[in-house]
């Protein structure tokens, strides 16, 4: 059925569990696993009297952020493989989210997107957006969304 699965990661509590998940379905169904993180860009202000921080300290940030996500990752990388699973632990670098899942699957062939929603509704909906809304509507792969 499924070959190679993606699972898109943040490291929160509700990620954890699609992880856990996706680590379960792989495992069941043979497949390997593909975790990613992805981190965000640092904002950058071009508003007048907007704090100026030197490219160095950006780069900094940029850096620990990398760091963390990669962590993230690999933490679940290593309960994947514990559990039995091939699995390969990436980091992607961008602000749209939606769309970093969305190559990251095409570019390491997988056949399924996991993620986890926290399934909010009304105006919090519109209010933050939805990444794994933004996946559904345009994914042309599969996508197993878990709450």
């Amino acid at each position: 059925m499924y070959k190679r699965i993606l699972v898109a990661t943040d490291g929160s509590t509700l990620s954890k569990k699609a992880v856990k998940e996706a680590i379960g379905l792989a495992a069941s169904l043979e497949a390997a696993l593909v975790v990613l993180n992805v981190v965000p860009r640092y904002p950058m202000s071009y508003f007048e009297g907007g704090a100026t921080i030197s490219p160095q300290e950006v780069g900094r940030i940029e850096k620990d952020w990398a760091d963390k996500g990669q962590a993230i990752a690999d933490a679940a990388q290593k309960s994947a493989q514990a559990a039995g699973v091939t699995a390969k632990a990436v980091t992607a670098r961008s602000d749209l989210v939606a769309t970093a899942i969305m190559a990251a699957a095409k570019k390491n062939k997988c056949d399924l997107i996991v993620m986890a929603s926290h399934g909010r509704k009304g105006l919090s909906r519109i209010l933050l957006g939805s990444e794994t809304q933004q996946v559904l509507t345009h994914s042309s792969i599969p996508v197993l969304v878990l709450r």
